[in-house]
């Protein structure tokens, strides 16, 4: 598969992770569940996840829009492997910080994993 199909595959990642953390407000019930934090707590949960939508909404733009250029600059390869290393680091903080054995908690490990690897490949693909 060509560095282009793989970095389009990042985008398609990252809007898929938007579109979930969209929808964070009635699958995790924040409106009920959230009423139990502190006003600091609640307002920095729903706020880092409008930023985080925004950040994966802004990288599916970039892949869609800039995938020659993702590919073939310095910066581009920089953006890559920043975003491969996010996936790497969430990985992480899932075994950190969340250790539920439940099907979905893996099967999201699993995404994230596929995350870091879809894109760090085209970073190995020759430009």
């Amino acid at each position: 598969m060509s560095a282009s199909a793989w970095i389009w595959l990042g985008g398609l990642h990252s809007l898929a992770f938007a579109v979930f953390h969209m929808a964070f407000w009635k699958l995790f019930g924040w409106r009920r569940s959230l009423q139990t934090a502190t006003v600091a707590d609640r307002a920095i949960l729903q706020i880092l996840n409008l930023r985080l939508i925004y950040i994966l909404l802004g990288i599916a733009v970039l892949c869609f829009v800039y995938t020659d250029e993702l590919h073939s600059t310095a910066l581009g390869r920089a953006v890559l492997a920043g975003m491969s290393l996010f996936w790497v680091g969430r990985t992480i903080e899932q075994f950190v910080f969340l250790r539920i054995n439940r099907p979905m908690i893996h099967v999201l490990t699993a995404l994230f994993v596929l995350g870091a690897a879809i894109f760090a490949i085209p970073l190995l693909l020759v430009a």
